[in-house]
């Protein structure tokens, strides 16, 4: 039951309307609209399994999203015993050890720097460089790459899945945006910044935040709305559950 008062939140990310976020904002008593602003699909798989195919040859997998994970782990259930691996935070870390594959370095707080910060605390007066495996969407930002070969390491970057936009019902969205209805707006990945802002156009982008103010998952995400002018409230928690409750506390302080 939604809560009287209270406008409706957008949720941009890839999700069916009880997914996961959706689920999560409804258990607070918030009404959700769907604007899918990107999707995920299958990726070109032939780098990727040439990659697990010498999955011994690697010291790290790195691994920044649960789209990654799913994309590996359905190739490779198990984990190879001497292979290490590093998530980008505690979500990504829970996908992996639901389905029982280990994993040794997560930042205590979420984010592509932090990965290499944490990385970098973890290597520190290592003489060998780490051979490292990347399965990456095909819209990978460089930060981690770039990042651990700042370190020393050997990374093999490989696409795992791809990110693409989607086909809204912007009129539907416009007209939402005309009579200002919505309470806040969602974002779980820059991309979802990024295709939201190329179907609306910048200008409409621009009156919807106006009105409905960004809430961001991570730093990353708060990042690409910067570029773009917006200030975004970050997630107190880099989890769809803290994107849920910081969204549900910035709806309660909003008259």
């Amino acid at each position: 039951m939604s809560t009287p008062g209270l406008k409706p939140v957008v949720v941009t990310r890839p999700e069916a309307s009880d997914g996961p976020l959706s689920r999560e904002l409804r258990s607070l008593g918030l009404e959700v609209l769907a604007w899918p602003a990107v999707h995920v699909a299958a990726g070109d798989a032939r780098a990727l399994e040439a990659a697990l195919a010498r999955l011994d040859a690697f010291d790290w997998i790195v691994f920044a999203s649960r789209h990654a994970v799913a994309a590996v782990l359905d190739r490779v259930p198990a984990a190879p015993a001497a292979l290490k691996v590093a998530a980008v935070g505690r979500a990504t870390a829970l996908t992996l050890t639901e389905r029982r594959w280990p994993v040794h370095l997560t930042p205590a707080e979420a984010g592509a720097a932090a990965l290499v910060s944490a990385f970098a605390a973890q290597w520190h007066g290592q003489e060998a460089p780490a051979r490292v495996l990347y399965p990456a969407s095909s819209r990978a930002l460089p930060t981690i790459a770039t990042g651990l070969r700042s370190l020393g390491a050997t990374v093999t970057q490989v696409e795992a899945y791809r990110t693409e936009a989607t086909a809204l019902d912007l009129p539907g969205c416009r007209a939402w945006i005309e009579r200002g209805g919505l309470g806040a707006v969602t974002f779980a990945s820059p991309s979802a910044v990024t295709e939201l802002a190329r179907a609306l156009g910048e200008r409409d982008f621009a009156r919807l935040l106006e009105g409905a103010p960004p809430v961001a998952i991570g730093p990353t995400t708060a990042r690409e709305l910067a570029a773009r002018g917006q200030s975004a409230t970050l997630a107190e928690s880099a989890t769809l559950q803290g994107l849920a409750l910081t969204t549900y506390r910035l709806m309660q302080t909003r008259p």
